[in-house]
């Protein structure tokens, strides 16, 4: 079954010194959030991993987030909720469970991984340990060549509001894909109108607070899929983008004012060894379950 992540591997004894567990049988806790045109549920996606994880790892509790009453609001909020009202959502549902109270490790997929970090930098408790994501767009996109899934019409149809009115009142609050729409030939109406991505990556202001809660991960684990069809530029997968001013050449995280001058920690977190950059050949969330178990569950363990 084809599926999503990268990874280093890690020595557990190092994992074990400073992860919260489940008592009853040793364990961290995971939060899943999956991507666009995706549910919490699907048993071909993240039903899937939830389910390979709970196999793989045996008694760890594990929560795939529902945003909504049902799987078909959960697939509509992907598209059309307020991100800000989501991440709060979620905020408020991981404070109010006792399985967290010790901490958790959370994994993101495509649009999910830049939700979570804003979790990790919004909400610190409970404790996020370790954040893993998998096709996110942490510099948002520029571009939305194809949509995976039956989506193709709202595909179309949110390629055209993003092209033509992307940083409107009216697209901003109901677009969630225009909350990360990055671009590089309007700066300044990125950084004045994006009501998500701008706040998250500190382009108005330094919150300093972001930047503490964010360097309290132990890792920050971003994996890039080399033959990606679906985010466009790619190089956000690792936090890089395109240059201001044009839309052909990029630069990497380390190249960019946001970690020359560390507005974010991220600066720190890399000099730290908490920064962790994986590869894999194929397209957006195309893996192995090999592939997935070499790299990316021992972050878990």
């Amino acid at each position: 079954m084809a599926m999503v992540l990268p990874l280093f591997l890690l020595s557990q004894v190092v994992l074990a010194a400073s992860m919260p567990v489940n008592e009853a049988n040793g364990t961290v806790p995971l939060v899943l959030w999956h991507g666009m045109g995706d549910s919490c549920c699907n048993p071909l996606s993240l039903g899937g991993i939830k389910k390979l994880i709970e196999r793989e790892i045996p008694g760890i509790y594990v929560i795939s987030l529902m945003i909504g009453k049902n799987v078909v609001e959960d697939t509509e909020n992907g598209f059309f909720m307020d991100v800000n009202e989501q991440v709060s959502m979620v905020c408020s549902q991981l404070a109010k469970n006792p399985q967290l109270e010790g901490g958790y490790n959370a994994m993101g997929f495509s649009q999910g991984a830049q939700f979570l970090r804003a979790v990790a930098q919004r909400c610190p408790s409970p404790p996020m340990k370790n954040l893993i994501s998998v096709g996110g767009q942490h510099q948002g996109v520029y571009g939305l060549p194809r949509c995976p899934g039956e989506t193709s019409f709202l595909c179309d149809m949110i390629r055209k509001a993003l092209n033509s009115e992307a940083y409107s009142d009216l697209i901003q609050k109901h677009l969630v894909q225009a909350q990360y729409w990055h671009d590089p030939l309007n700066d300044d109406l990125y950084k004045k109108h994006s009501l998500f991505l701008a706040d998250i990556n500190q382009e108005r202001v330094v919150n300093e607070t972001y930047k503490k809660n964010l360097q309290m991960l132990n890792k920050f684990v971003m994996v890039k899929f080399l033959q990606d069809s679906v985010v466009d530029p790619v190089d956000s997968e690792w936090f890089g983008f395109l240059k201001t001013g044009q839309a052909k050449e990029t630069e990497t995280l380390q190249e960019s004012v946001l970690y020359k001058e560390d507005r974010l920690g991220l600066a720190a977190m890399d000099k730290a060894g908490k920064l962790v950059f994986l590869a894999t050949e194929g397209d957006h969330l195309q893996f192995t379950k090999e592939w997935f178990d070499a790299n990316l569950l021992p972050y878990l363990r």
